[in-house]
């Protein structure tokens, strides 16, 4: 890492692979908690981070948790769904959930806490193939706002976990009808995540990331203002020597991707300017400190 004062720019990491080939496990470890995945141990580094450079900034932390689920985005912090997700991009690049439930935390103890109420509301089901296989692909958002304390520089960057679904054949999963649903909308996302990767790796002059919701949502995590981590997860079992081929060649397009991260910085003065054009459009009042 090369630390919050430095460049701060998007860090995402996520998990590909055929169902059953341990993707959840990688990202988010096991369900007792014993053994942690990519996710918790993330939380942890990044609170040792701010406690480290707490003397030098301030800082913000809030996070956000969808699923993408049959190709509808949903909140896994509310239960009734009653609010429509939007996909939007920032002026950086950086992707964001209009209408997201967004909850600051200030402690481990915390994101692991919203972590966990968000995961309770996530589609699971048992199929031949995995005793507990992700019906949805999981986006979970960490956003740091950093303030230098010296100079009022700020520094924005996020961290995205994805678990992505993993891709299935009917034939060896034995799903019911709305699993095999599911699975045709897992598969299909998965196709135009493969689109995506190919294009990026063969330097193609167009992107399709908008033919799927997934690749708008990894859109920040492809090829863009980024430092990306994927794992690739295959199976030890020679009957799924097909889907394995597959994704090795997952893997060998994605080391040819090239991303070009850069900070993400406001000084101070343009921070401030910011927080009174927020203000002037929900229509509250200016504070003596807020004159232009």
């Amino acid at each position: 890492s090369s630390g919050i004062n430095a460049e701060w720019p998007l860090r995402p990491g996520f998990a590909y692979g055929q169902t059953g080939s341990g993707k959840t496990f990688t990202m988010i470890g096991d369900s007792k908690g014993q053994l942690p995945g990519i996710a918790p141990r993330a939380y942890d580094e990044i609170f040792t981070l701010l406690q480290a450079n707490e003397k030098k900034f301030s800082f913000a932390v809030s996070v956000y948790m969808v699923e993408l689920y049959n190709d509808q985005l949903l909140d896994l912090f509310d239960k009734s769904h009653s609010a429509k997700l939007d996909i939007k991009k920032d002026k950086k690049g950086m992707v964001l959930i209009q209408n997201a439930v967004i909850k600051d935390v200030k402690s481990v103890a915390e994101l692991q806490e919203v972590f966990d109420l968000g995961s309770k509301n996530r589609h699971v089901a048992s199929t031949k193939m995995n005793a507990e296989s992700s019906r949805s692909h999981l986006v979970i958002g960490i956003v740091i706002e950093s303030t230098n304390l010296l100079t009022g520089a700020v520094l924005r960057g996020k961290l995205s976990l994805v678990d992505l679904a993993g891709s299935e054949r009917a034939a060896k999963t034995g799903a019911t009808p709305e699993q095999l649903k599911e699975a045709q909308s897992i598969n299909k996302s998965l196709s135009a995540l493969g689109d995506v990767i190919q294009a990026l790796s063969s330097e193609a002059n167009f992107i399709p990331y908008r033919n799927n919701k997934l690749t708008m949502l990894m859109q920040d995590s492809l090829g863009g203002n980024a430092k990306t981590l994927m794992f690739v997860n295959i199976s030890p079992a020679d009957y799924n020597v097909d889907e394995t081929v597959v994704s090795l060649t997952y893997a060998s397009r994605v080391k040819l991707i090239t991303n070009d991260a850069s900070k993400n910085a406001d000084n101070k003065e343009i921070a401030r300017l910011k927080g009174i054009i927020s203000k002037l459009k929900k229509g509250e009042s200016l504070d003596d400190d807020d004159e232009v």
